[in-house]
């Protein structure tokens, strides 16, 4: 018996510190729920709370532009990547392709409403998620607008999905969690949604009265970031930091109203009690509250009054750096840098800025290969099947072949230089000790344009210069010089 008391108490010896329990960790409470059920009753209420704060909090819209502008800026491009059976390019058939889906992308025929570009849904797709910690897109096959490709993409609001109520059973034996329904593997099966907005407190009465709809999962795009498995649906990217935006907006306004306080507040004037009191019960003057005043005057007091001054310590001295320490820790949260967030290079050198610059981009890079792969990808493909069903694209072997006709690549904006001189240089040695190819180079830095692209600019550049008889030389500390080409007759 001893042996076992002295191995228990061995074990709880080398227990975790985290998990141990006593007094210093009794407030400590955690929950083993799954993610679903931590979501059931918290979802609509974080969700309210991150767009009330991007509405209202600078940093928070911030931070929603800064996701926006990074993962897809102007727009991705598209490049065709169709090979013909030797192996070569089918250059004629790679321009058709993109030459109808970037006509096909403009707002007119890309929305169902007509209001959208595809370059605006792919910015109100990832704010979505942002803000909302998901988006869904449903895929309509009709054609909208003046266009022949029957396919366009409807924008509908996680709100619509049934969250509390959306928890059930059906008699197919699939499972409806948080609006949606489930196979036995979590595998969506359709989507729950509510044919009106549940905010829509003043439209919401000319409509028919709100009911609920099935939509098989085939025709929705749900995009999120899985934290958890089995995880259903998404969480806003601001969870863990709302607290902290919404401290600092308080704190913030406390700060300023006692700062318009101090500046309003020259004095107060102090009466002797000692003294006979001009404003006696019996005399016709009665006090005023305030003391009129001129600025650079003083004006005489009356006989028993005295002046005191009034200097508060405002603004407070300590606010900058409590802010920057507030600003770390929201930084922290959602995964951005501190200087990228509150543009504040004033606590940093050109070495750490740029290696905070380095890490964002990163994260960038990471989320527009996560938005190429769950959303653009997908939306190609079905747009690619609609539009050679409908004649529009003649490609008589696709449905033979069409893993060789889908082949796509997409070029999601890029970065400039942060110190051209070097970065240049480094490419260069890059390419010429085959490191990299041009190509790779033009993907990292030319917003969305490809090689070829490239190239034809080039090549146009240098056709309309021996047009005009312009000749492009070194000189100076390598500087282009425009000159003209001598006639050697």
């Amino acid at each position: 018996m001893k042996l076992l008391e002295r191995m228990a108490v061995a074990y709880l010896k080398r227990s975790y510190d985290a998990a141990k329990r006593g007094r210093l960790s009794s407030d400590w409470m955690a929950s083993a729920a799954s993610e679903d059920s931590e979501l059931y009753s918290d979802l609509p209420t974080l969700r309210n709370r991150s767009r009330q704060m991007i509405r209202d909090n600078p940093h928070a819209a911030n931070l929603q532009r800064i996701i926006e502008n990074n993962v897809v800026g102007t727009g991705i491009g598209c490049q065709a990547l169709v090979l013909k059976p030797n192996g070569t390019p089918d250059d004629a058939l790679n321009e058709r392709i993109e030459t109808e889906w970037t006509s096909w992308c403009e707002r007119d025929t890309c929305h169902t409403a007509g209001l959208m570009s595809m370059s605006d849904i792919l910015r109100l797709v990832m704010g979505s998620v942002f803000r909302d910690g998901e988006a869904l897109v449903r895929k309509i096959p009709q054609a909208f607008g003046k266009g022949r490709i029957p396919f366009a993409l409807e924008i509908i609001e996680p709100d619509l999905l049934l969250d509390q109520t959306g928890s059930f059973l059906t008699n197919d034996g699939t499972a409806v969690r948080l609006g949606i329904e489930v196979n036995e593997w979590n595998r969506p099966v359709a989507y729950w949604l509510r044919n009106t907005h549940p905010g829509d407190y003043i439209y919401a009465r000319n409509v028919v009265p709100d009911t609920t709809k099935r939509i098989a999962a085939e025709q929705i795009e749900h995009l999120y970031l899985v934290e958890r498995w089995p995880q259903t649906r998404g969480i806003p990217w601001m969870h863990m930091v709302l607290r902290r935006l919404h401290d600092i907006g308080e704190y913030t306004k406390s700060e300023i109203v006692a700062a318009r306080a101090a500046a309003n507040i020259v004095g107060f004037v102090q009466q002797n009690p000692d003294l006979a009191n001009p404003y006696s019960p019996d005399s016709e003057r009665k006090p005023s509250e305030y003391v009129k005043s001129e600025p650079g005057t003083f004006r005489r007091l009356l006989p028993g009054e005295t002046f005191s001054g009034f200097s508060p310590a405002r603004p407070n001295a300590n606010l900058d750096p409590f802010m920057r320490y507030m600003l770390r820790e929201v930084a922290a949260g959602v995964g951005v840098s501190y200087e990228t967030l509150s543009r504040d290079y004033s606590q940093s050198n050109y070495s750490s800025s740029r290696l905070a610059l380095l890490d964002d981009r990163d994260l960038w890079r990471m989320l527009q290969g996560w938005l190429i792969s769950n959303f653009l990808n997908r939306i190609y493909r079905e747009w690619l099947d609609a539009a050679v069903l409908s004649g529009v694209l003649n490609i008589p072997d696709y449905w033979r072949d069409k893993p060789r006709f889908r082949a796509v690549r997409f070029k999601p904006r890029g970065w400039s230089w942060i110190d051209p001189s070097k970065e240049v240089s480094a490419y260069r040695d890059a390419v010429a000790n085959g490191f990299m190819s041009r190509s790779s180079v033009i993907a990292a830095i030319g917003n969305g344009q490809d090689r070829e692209e490239v190239d034809r600019e080039i090549k146009a550049d240098q056709d309309g210069a021996d047009e005009l008889g312009l000749h492009f030389g070194g000189g100076g500390q390598g500087a282009a010089q425009l000159q003209p080409v001598q006639d050697n007759e």
